[in-house]
């Protein structure tokens, strides 16, 4: 069955940093490749006018093309500029709401995207509600999604109490990268990964997202949040649910989100040995942070799933800030073979082969395996025979799941069941964990993180330079 297009797209916070950033130059990506010809609605509570969003909508992609090297499109501007209405009021006010059915006019499937503060949410949800704005509409809310267990509950009821489940879009950018989807395509276009892809042959896997900067002006957020609720819980999760689901059961993506939803249920939840926190040198001289901070900027972690694929196979995750780099990539180390032939065949690092997925800054899939060198001796090296890497034309994160919102498309987004099974995984040690111990800039965090995999060779970091075989 065709699911109907949304006729108009609403967004909350028109006004604020995320909808300078990202939302404006989406849209007008849109305009420009014919993905979107409807009302576009700004809501904010800042006293603007019309004429002021449509030159704060300018400033951000006149912006947007200078960053990315490209000229500033007059035509797709106009285009967007003549699709922009605003509405300025309380998100307290029912006049607001009723001033916002008034400019839909006849639009009868409106997508509200909130990108607002958590917070928010609920208020916004009920004024929506209340004025009939959320009848056949969808509505799309920006993580976090929630701060722990209980909060996530409290905010999936809120949303079921206006929207079904079908029409509730949890958007993270992050799933709507290329270098993600290629994940989830890999594994199940391919028909060799399958007899090794398990306890059998997989020794651990690590992931890693790593940043060379700190916090820079979001210290009050962060003393909120930390590194396991902002990247842990959900970034890393997300990508270990796509290595370890079971393939679905059929083409679509109720069936992807159902077996995601089953590695989280399977994973077994942290203890505070599990976990090491770790906090840059200076993190506590950042504007807005306590004196006292014990907030994380590093964490590290070590998870199990308990399933019939997985069990007693390590994973091993870690992101933080100011870090040696600024890359993501997983690495998925293979057990060596059963017996040893030749001398050389365990390697310096004691690591057999892998398949490495580099997600960022540049994309690349590569398999790593022994090949003899010339000559009598059986030596050889292990060369990294690369599958794909960096592809041109890639549609932005934003332009592509604002897309799939309006389309009903719930593919790139996160379902109900598995946002609260990835935080039972992690609510034990939201509260009860070990301090966050210092560690210098530019390292690749605290020493005691090295501890926690070494039973398994360490951490394999990630570099920028590559070399291909």
């Amino acid at each position: 069955m065709t699911t109907p297009r949304s006729d108009a797209l609403v967004f909350f916070g028109a006004t604020g940093d995320l909808a300078y950033k990202q939302v404006f130059p989406a849209l007008q990506a849109m305009i420009r490749d014919g993905g979107l010809d409807m009302p576009i609605i700004g809501v904010a509570h800042s006293g603007w006018t019309l004429k002021q969003l449509r030159q704060r909508a300018r400033d951000s992609v006149a912006q947007a093309a200078k960053d990315s090297g490209n000229r500033f499109d007059k035509a797709a501007f106009a285009k967007l500029a003549a699709c922009l209405q605003y509405v300025d009021g309380d998100y307290n006010d029912p006049a607001t709401f009723a001033h916002l059915r008034n400019v839909l006019g006849k639009a009868k499937r409106p997508l509200h995207y909130l990108a607002i503060p958590p917070s928010l949410f609920g208020t916004v949800v009920k004024g929506l509600q209340q004025a009939g704005c959320a009848d056949h509409a969808r509505v799309v809310v920006e993580k976090p999604f929630g701060r722990d267990l209980a909060s996530a509950q409290q905010l999936n009821r809120t949303l079921r109490s206006a929207f079904p489940e079908d029409s509730i879009f949890r958007i993270d950018h992050f799933l709507g990268k290329e270098a993600i989807m290629n994940i989830l395509y890999f594994r199940f276009a391919n028909s060799f990964l399958e007899p090794i892809w398990n306890r059998n042959c997989v020794a651990s896997v690590q992931v890693t997202l790593a940043e060379d900067f700190g916090v820079e002006d979001r210290g009050p957020f962060y003393e909120t949040a930390g590194c396991l609720r902002d990247v842990i819980q959900n970034h890393l999760l997300q990508i270990v649910a796509l290595l370890a689901m079971e393939p679905p059961a059929y083409q679509g993506f109720g069936a992807v989100h159902s077996e995601k939803a089953k590695v989280f249920q399977a994973m077994r939840p942290l203890q505070p040995d599990d976990v090491v926190r770790g906090r840059y040198a200076g993190y506590r001289k950042e504007p807005g942070v306590a004196k006292d901070s014990d907030v994380e900027t590093f964490c590290a972690l070590r998870l199990f799933i308990d399933s019939w694929r997985w069990q007693g196979v390590p994973w091993y995750l870690r992101s933080g800030k100011c870090l040696a780099e600024t890359a993501a990539e997983i690495r998925v180390d293979l057990k060596p073979p059963p017996q040893r032939l030749f001398d050389d065949s365990a390697l310096a690092d004691g690591r057999a082969n892998y398949v490495r997925f580099r997600l960022s800054p540049n994309s690349a899939i590569a398999l790593a395996a022994r090949v003899k060198r010339a000559g009598q001796k059986f030596i050889g090296d292990q060369r990294e025979l690369y599958l794909v890497e960096e592809q041109a034309g890639e549609e932005p994160p934003y332009e592509r799941l604002l897309g799939d919102a309006l389309a009903g498309d719930g593919a790139l987004f996160t379902r109900e069941d598995a946002v609260e099974a990835a935080w039972v995984v992690v609510d034990p040690v939201l509260e009860t964990h070990h301090r966050a111990l210092p560690y210098k800039r530019g390292s690749w965090g605290p020493k005691q993180a090295d501890v926690l995999i070494a039973a398994d060779g360490g951490w394999h970091n990630p570099k920028l330079e590559r070399t291909r075989a």
